[in-house]
């Protein structure tokens, strides 16, 4: 989509995460997800009379995690009661942080090296999850609407940016490296499709060279990065469309309809004294000395920019293309497979392709024994097994598991020894005269022909390169 000449757009980012803590936020509730609807409620999280919070310690560390990962201050804070009327929070109001947060500052540099600034990662209690049963699947038209209580209660990080970022490539661009560092803090597991990163979009648009910010629509919870981009790009464009043909944009919070490309009103943007915050009188402020935030602090692991650059180090002078592949293989948090490869001895721009492309295939391939996928890379690095078949392994050792020099031997992949090799080139040296020929006046390309025919006539268990070495030392 393209926006209307000489219009630019703002884009702040609102990033709800759920905490992978054992239990809820301020209850003893299992914290799970596709459990049997309302079967992890308790009257704490119901919100029944009589009942009385306490603080999730976990939760806590989770969240000053997240805040140190970010750069940012990890304060003093408190807990607020943020009062709506919406049938997904049985007491009619959520505990969250209001003017204290627990981080505060920060900023998040994206691979291209733009930073976003972080104005504050505060901790709060998930909301329930409400079902529009109709056509629509929206509440207007809806036959009736069912509430599940067992998000209500969950320990949510909401992790809020400044107005920094400036095109939907850019949004999307943070919303992967955000949760890429908090799938590598142990926060989150950063599952989109689950409800465990959502993403709420400001967006507003200017004419190129004003400083003063137009009015922003609030885009919802959006669950995947696509749709995050797209709705992002759709808004932008339909406010710009807007503005230059003298309308005005109105606050409101919209709906991004995936099937229809479009966003669609859903209710006046609230304001914060909408909400009517005030102090929880049931929690004490929460107060985190230095020595616990120096241990959370030195826990944390290595994180992505750190990662790539390792990565990238090893390479030495990567292409374009091994860049995206660093890119990908750290977001999907199988980068500790290439430098086990490298370290063991592969070379690492073979283990990189082999873990970006076929690794990466491979439905929860983060769960793959680290050790046995090495094993793969350094049989086929060694020659003992051809990169076709090295494939086949990777791909049984998902499947099935167990030791990758048995299900190499099972397949019947022993590679052909040197002299068994040999023989079968010169059997084609005879057979494919013109070409040869052709080869031993200059024409490279001719190698390829020549290991495409001797893996027909060993069935795959030649080593393509041992073909060539032998093809360049016979010119």
């Amino acid at each position: 989509m393209t926006m209307h000449e000489g219009y630019e757009m703002v884009v702040g980012l609102e990033v709800h995460t759920e905490l992978r803590t054992a239990t809820k936020l301020f209850c003893g509730c299992p914290n799970s997800f596709g459990s049997a609807p309302n079967t992890n409620v308790c009257p704490v999280c119901l919100g029944l009379p009589g009942s009385l919070p306490v603080l999730n310690r976990g939760a806590v560390e989770f969240a000053m995690a997240i805040g140190a990962a970010l750069g940012c201050a990890i304060r003093p804070s408190s807990f607020h009661r943020k009062n709506y009327f919406y049938p997904d929070m049985p007491k009619d109001y959520q505990i969250s942080q209001y003017d204290e947060p627990i981080n505060v500052g920060g900023s998040l540099e994206l691979p291209d090296g733009s930073i976003v600034r972080i104005e504050r990662a505060h901790l709060e209690e998930d909301t329930g999850k409400t079902t529009h049963v109709g056509a629509s699947g929206r509440i207007h038209g809806a036959e009736r609407s069912l509430v599940d209580y067992n998000r209500a209660g969950v320990p949510l990080v909401e992790i809020v940016s400044a107005p920094d970022v400036t095109s939907a490539a850019q949004a999307r661009a943070y919303a992967a490296e955000l949760r890429s560092i908090l799938v590598a803090t142990g926060a989150s597991d950063g599952r989109m499709e689950e409800g465990s990163m959502r993403v709420d979009a400001n967006v507003s648009v200017r004419r190129i060279g004003d400083t003063t910010l137009g009015t922003r629509c609030e885009i919802k919870n959006l669950n995947s990065l696509r749709s995050l981009q797209r709705a992002v790009d759709h808004e932008a464009e339909r406010q710009s469309e807007l503005v230059a043909a003298g309308g005005r944009v109105v606050q409101e919070t919209r709906h991004w309809d995936e099937g229809a490309g479009t966003t669609v009103t859903m209710r006046s943007k609230e304001e914060a004294y909408d909400y009517r915050y005030f102090p929880e009188p049931d929690l004490l402020p929460l107060v985190p000395d230095d020595a616990w935030r120096e241990r959370v602090v030195a826990a944390l692991p290595a994180l992505p920019a750190a990662r790539r650059s390792t990565l990238l180090a090893l390479l030495g002078e990567p292409t374009s293309s091994q860049r995206d592949q660093v890119l990908s293989v750290v977001e999907l948090g199988l980068d500790e497979m290439v430098t086990a490869a490298a370290s063991s001895g592969v070379g690492a721009s073979l283990a990189l392709a082999r873990v970006a492309n076929e690794v990466a295939a491979i439905e929860d391939a983060e769960r793959l024994d680290v050790a046995a996928v090495v094993t793969v890379l350094t049989m086929e690095h060694a020659g003992e097994l051809s990169a076709t078949h090295a494939k086949v392994v990777l791909a049984d050792l998902a499947e099935h598991g167990g030791d990758p020099r048995e299900l190499a031997a099972k397949r019947g992949f022993e590679q052909l020894d040197a002299g068994s090799l040999d023989t079968t080139i010169d059997e084609l040296l005879v057979a494919f005269p013109d070409e040869w020929t052709r080869y031993r006046q200059g024409d490279d390309k001719l190698a390829q022909f020549f290991v495409g025919q001797v893996m027909k006539l060993t069935k795959g268990q030649a080593d393509g390169k041992a073909v060539v070495a032998s093809l360049a030392r016979r010119r």
